[in-house]
């Protein structure tokens, strides 16, 4: 653990990265940065929730807060399943999380196989476990637990592979994600200081009051800005994601310290990097807003993310995780490309290190759908309209396992090249496609589209000509009421999106 020299040479040093940079610590400031490139034209990411909180795989990636809250099921299951939290508490499970099967290159094998283009890690979850090397804190992956720096190996393994590499950070919310077990008898009790794994525990607040009380302390920003730089210098990683608990007005000052050293220190290594956040945590135009577990009703003429996970109770392995299905989970991607989004689909892989057939299956449906539909949206934009159809995204929607209800009639449209696609989010029963924005237009009908369409194909099924003129393109007709498209069966499409190429010009 660092000293309090230490602390303050350290604090003094990224000062001194942020007094030469182009980025200061304030909002005018920060709205220089630009959203990277490859950020926009990436689309799909993987993000990774593992840690101690695998090994009880109890209710939630939220178990160490949870059983201490006296007469939840975690508390009822860890005393049954366990002991008493004062003879077994949640540090007793960090020799259980050996991590025996970790193998970080197959991680990336199937992460490139599922069509991701970066991966963002948790590097250190609310609990407080850190999964990377730190002189920080001795709580950390490297010396306990599986004893390797997890970060540091998925980070090589990512770079081999040609995937972007970032990492997330949820340890501000740790200023109170214990404090629970000081309402009763457990292993959690007073003095902590800093370092200790457990601290410093202290009272929960409205989550969603940013003026509660008592506010993280500058000792505790202190730490939490050190630990977020040591996450930068010793990875570099591409994209560093918050939760949500930043908007704290205490955190703010430090918030936007870290991200003005983060921008410049990207400056020094000539990077692209950027910053995701929720809420209103920072201000608009300075980093990528984040909508956890819902999307955007409409297009927006700046880039987003959606982060959702495969499993609806968790983020984290647990042994009751119910799944989503893939096509469920392609029929949200499509919808936020469509909307200039990204989506950062998260797996749980289990605390031996491996990732279950659930998550493994689900990942290999979407790479197998990628594969033949990637053209609509890698590297893609927006078109002026981005759907039609009957099925209404509420802003903000929490997903819970409540299909949304994608039709046939279910449209969304992306422009890639000299291409406009289609892509329809489950296919029809008769075979038959009607695109009413894309309507013959002239002077009476002020329809969306006036453009020549020379050629459609449908990716991926038998007469998919490559776009390159060759082969036998689908049969359609247009006029002042719709586009019709008559399309063959794509084979093991299910109730996953087809999507049409309509060759322009």
């Amino acid at each position: 653990m660092e000293t309090d020299e230490d602390m303050r040479r350290d604090l003094a040093a990224i000062d001194e990265v942020i007094e030469r940079g182009r980025f200061k610590p304030d909002w005018e400031s920060l709205q220089q940065h630009r959203t990277p490139r490859w950020f926009e034209e990436a689309k799909f990411g993987i993000f990774i929730h593992w840690g101690v909180y695998s090994v009880p795989a109890f209710g939630s990636e939220w178990y160490s807060r949870n059983m201490h809250v006296q007469g939840s099921p975690e508390f009822e299951h860890h005393v049954k399943t366990y002991g008493p939290q004062k003879d077994f508490g949640y540090k007793d499970f960090i020799p259980m999380f050996k991590a025996e099967r970790f193998d970080p290159d197959a991680w990336a094998d199937l992460f490139v196989d599922a069509g991701a283009r970066y991966v963002v890690p948790v590097a250190e979850h609310h609990d407080g476990f850190q999964m990377y090397a730190s002189r920080l804190s001795h709580w950390n992956a490297a010396e306990m637990g599986p004893k390797r720096d997890v970060l540091g190996e998925l980070t090589e393994a990512f770079h081999r592979r040609g995937l972007v590499d970032g990492a997330s950070s949820h340890r501000v919310e740790h200023w109170f994600f214990m404090g629970h077990g000081k309402d009763f008898d457990s292993d959690i009790h007073e003095p902590l200081k800093r370092g200790d794994f457990y601290w410093p525990a202290m009272p929960e607040p409205d989550h969603w009051d940013q003026h509660s009380k008592p506010e993280p302390t500058h000792e505790y920003l202190d730490d939490w800005l050190l630990r977020c730089c040591e996450i930068v210098d010793r990875y570099r990683p591409k994209v560093l994601y918050f939760d949500w608990w930043i908007l704290h007005e205490a955190v703010q000052p430090y918030l936007r310290r870290f991200v003005a050293y983060y921008y410049d220190r990207a400056d020094e290594w000539g990077e692209e990097v950027t910053v995701c956040y929720k809420q209103d945590s920072m201000m608009f135009g300075t980093a990528v807003p984040d909508v956890e577990r819902g999307q955007l009703a409409e297009a927006k003429p700046y880039h987003w993310q959606t982060d959702t996970a495969i499993a609806l109770n968790s983020w984290g392995y647990t042994e009751n995780n119910r799944y989503r299905p893939a096509g469920e989970i392609l029929q949200d991607m499509v919808d936020i490309i469509s909307k200039n989004g990204n989506l950062l689909l998260n797996v749980g892989p289990k605390p031996d290190g491996t990732i279950g057939d659930e998550d493994r299956a689900v990942l290999t449906a979407i790479g197998g759908w990628l594969k033949a539909n990637g053209e609509a949206i890698y590297g893609s934009k927006p078109w002026k309209r981005f759907g039609e159809g009957p099925t209404q995204i509420v802003e903000g929607q929490f997903t819970d396992g409540t299909k949304k209800g994608f039709t046939s009639r279910d449209v969304r449209y992306t422009v890639n090249g000299g291409n406009l696609y289609a892509i329809v989010m489950r296919p029809s029963d008769d075979g038959v496609y009607r695109f009413t924005r894309l309507r013959k237009g002239d002077a009476a009908h002020n329809a969306d589209f006036h453009g020549f369409i020379s050629r459609i194909d449908l990716l991926g099924g038998p007469t998919d000509g490559e776009g390159d003129g060759k082969g036998k393109g689908l049969e359609w007709t247009r006029d002042e009421h719709a586009l019709e498209v008559h399309a063959p069966a794509v084979p093991g499409s299910g109730d996953s999106p087809i999507t049409f190429r309509i060759v322009i010009g």
